[in-house]
């Protein structure tokens, strides 16, 4: 397949006027020769490195991928957006946070022969059909908030061999948020609630196994649309139920509604309702009003302790440039996932005496899997299928309807550990 791609890849760059070197090329103006199983860019002197990025930055769920694409730009603002005398050209499109919109990212970002590696998405929506579409051309993708356990489970299939992620797995959110429900808050019974997004529905299928095996009952695990707006039909399902705790890591739209209107179910007086990482947002607290208050979600420890030492400096400079305190929770991942990057392609790319660099696709991908360093979200380095970040457990819990004061650790606050 990838061999394919990578003669299709020549007719494209060929017709573009960009050069492709194929296995085994000798430059005669290259200082060595440069070969890749899958093709070498070469970048002319004066062009720019070109990256791409695909996050959700439209919708209501868009300060996952604003505040991911500030994270990303940060990093490249550090090395004055050029890397090896070359200026950085940062593409990034929106992917709308579903299949669809991840499809359109990709492929328009495939497309151009140049493109070296993409960040993002912040979807696993996305990240599912848009990781693949970028492998097949020889692009690494490196996301940094997509967090579906398929994306780097072992079997996830040579489609995916271009994909890693600077986001932990949510087979450990699954099980960490289990542990706390079924041991802190002694819930024995739960319904789960997904929306058919891979995060969601995977989530919640992570978390009910857990939750069982620590000797909890799963009710039953109920599916909505993401577009639902009546949500008294599936609450009131649940509520004949019985449940102690509603878990459902849905989307910010989604959920509001689910929270607002369990206020007014009856049977729903004493049912707790958890959340997850994707409700880490200021537009959540804008959209569900006063029910967020007392609402909690779970999500990785972003605590200052647990971060890396530079990350204080990062979000001082994060203000500096964007007027406002992050957004979101996945800045610091994007930004690793960037650091990731540069150190990569500083490593792997090899330059003529007259400027211009050659960088071997898989060279690069492997360069990517093997940079081992002290993030600013904490230790990065990756399994072979691309995990590399390691689970921090946490619980936080909203504790005003000001949106203005959204900050992760204040609003919401962390509860436990």
């Amino acid at each position: 397949m990838l061999l394919a791609a990578a003669r299709r890849h020549l007719a494209l760059a060929m017709i573009a006027g960009v050069v492709l070197l194929a296995p085994g090329w000798n430059g005669a103006r290259a200082q060595e020769s440069v070969s890749d199983p899958i093709g070498v860019v070469r970048i002319p002197k004066g062009a720019p490195v070109q990256i791409g990025g695909y996050w959700v930055l439209s919708g209501p769920d868009t300060a996952m991928g604003i505040d991911s694409k500030r994270g990303a730009e940060l990093a490249f603002r550090k090395i004055d957006n050029k890397l090896l005398g070359h200026p950085i050209k940062f593409t990034v499109e929106d992917d709308q946070c579903n299949a669809e919109g991840g499809q359109v990212a990709a492929t328009r970002l495939a497309a151009n022969p140049q493109m070296l590696v993409v960040l993002g998405g912040a979807c696993s929506s996305a990240a599912t059909p848009a990781a693949p579409i970028l492998w097949q051309q020889g692009i690494t993708n490196i996301c940094n908030a997509c967090s579906a356990p398929s994306l780097t489970a072992a079997d996830r299939g040579p489609q995916y061999a271009g994909f890693g992620r600077t986001i932990a797995s949510d087979i450990d959110q699954g099980s960490s948020d289990a542990k706390y429900i079924f041991t802190v808050m002694k819930a024995k019974t739960v319904v789960a609630v997904h929306d058919g997004s891979p995060y969601a529905q995977q989530l919640a299928a992570v978390m009910t196994k857990s939750f069982e095996g620590l000797g909890g009952k799963a009710l039953s695990i109920e599916a909505i649309a993401p577009t639902d707006v009546d949500m008294h039909p599936v609450l009131t399902r649940i509520a004949a139920e019985k449940p102690d705790v509603i878990y459902m890591p849905i989307f910010v739209a989604a959920a509001a509604q689910m929270l607002r209107q369990s206020k007014q179910t009856p049977g729903l007086e004493h049912t707790t309702l958890i959340g997850g990482g994707s409700l880490a947002a200021s537009e959540f607290i804008q959209v569900a009003g006063p029910a967020v208050i007392g609402f909690r979600i779970g999500y990785p420890d972003v605590s200052v302790d647990t971060m890396g030492k530079g990350y204080p400096a990062f979000v001082e400079e994060y203000k500096k440039v964007y007027g406002e305190a992050p957004i979101s929770g996945y800045h610091a991942n994007a930004y690793d996932a960037a650091d990731m990057v540069i150190k990569a392609i500083t490593q792997v790319a090899k330059a003529d005496k007259d400027g211009n660099l050659y960088i071997g696709r898989k060279a690069l991908r492997d360069a990517v899997f093997a940079q081992r360093f002290d993030g600013l979200s904490g230790p990065i380095g990756c399994d072979p299928y691309g995990q590399c970040a390691k689970f921090k457990p946490a619980i936080y819990e909203f504790t005003s309807e000001d949106p203005t004061t959204f900050s992760m650790g204040k609003n919401p606050k962390k509860v436990w550990p």
